[in-house]
């Protein structure tokens, strides 16, 4: 992990949950005097800012760029987006909905809170305060980040999917099983993550980041987007068998896509009423 100074600055508190005994106002700040830690630089605005005596780990989200000279950039990509921060809305989207499908039984991260930060950045026109979202998790290295791991941190979490309940003895297939079960928790509840990927997935196999992500107590307001759930969630299916594949890949073993094929058959998705016919002959 990558040591950065950061600044301790004036807050109050959106969303707390019960248990949450320490908060962390810290901004990225080169003069700062506490110490935050990027686990690898595909994380924009994610800092690790500490490990518990469970051994869980303390993320918190909106603290600064962990890349450029400058902790938070606006280039206009839309009306509500500061590359380093995190808004108000989202912060508090992603808490609540990571509480609701925590509740369903999916391996998520630990929602700890939400902290609005008493500094203002400019957007545009208006000035906004930034929020942070504290949260725990087991492993703080997401799938993406497996080339900045040391092995013995890579080889003990992977061992650590045994413990997972899972009645496979290969570990790309325990994480199969744990994913696409995932997968059909979220679509029975009707809930679309609508970021499945390798950077939302932890190695601890927790799904992390549900700020996009809809649910019947939190649909989009947008009506276009609302209206074509349905067919979205079907592509979900697909990005959880590239994170599999992904996986297996990862740790050296060879991925039988009959197996797979298998797994998701088993929890409801059966990729054979996908396919397409053609007419290719050998």
């Amino acid at each position: 992990m990558k040591k950065f100074q950061a600044k301790e600055v004036p807050f109050e508190i959106v969303s707390l949950q019960t248990g949450c005994k320490n908060v962390y106002p810290f901004v990225r700040h080169r003069d700062g005097d506490k110490t935050i830690f990027c686990v690898s630089p595909i994380h924009g605005r994610s800092f690790v800012i500490g490990q518990k005596e469970n051994g869980r780990w303390i993320v918190s989200k909106g603290n600064g760029l962990s890349y450029t000279t400058q902790p938070f950039i606006d280039v206009s990509e839309n009306d509500y987006y500061i590359w380093g921060a995190l808004s108000k809305e989202c912060a508090s989207r992603d808490y609540d909905i990571g509480n609701e499908i925590n509740a369903y039984g999916i391996k998520t991260n630990k929602m700890e809170a939400v902290i609005e930060l008493n500094i203002q950045l400019k957007d545009k026109d208006r000035f906004i305060k930034p929020c942070l979202l504290q949260y725990e998790v087991e492993c703080p290295y997401r799938l993406c980040d497996y080339p900045f791991m040391s092995r013995n941190e890579h080889k003990n979490v992977v061992a650590s999917w045994f413990n997972m309940g899972s009645s496979y003895t290969e570990p790309y297939l325990i994480a199969a099983d744990i994913l696409v079960r995932n997968l059909q928790l979220l679509h029975k509840n009707n809930i679309m993550h609508n970021a499945i990927h390798v950077q939302n997935y932890t190695w601890a196999l927790e799904l992390l980041d549900f700020e996009s992500s809809r649910t019947d107590k939190h649909p989009y307001i947008n009506s276009d987007y609302e209206n074509n759930v349905l067919l979205l969630m079907n592509g979900e299916i697909m990005k959880t068998y590239e994170i599999i594949n992904y996986i297996g890949w990862c740790i050296g073993e060879r991925v039988d896509f009959n197996k797979i094929g298998m797994i998701f058959d088993h929890y409801g998705f059966n990729l054979e009423q996908y396919k397409l016919s053609n007419d290719m002959k050998e």
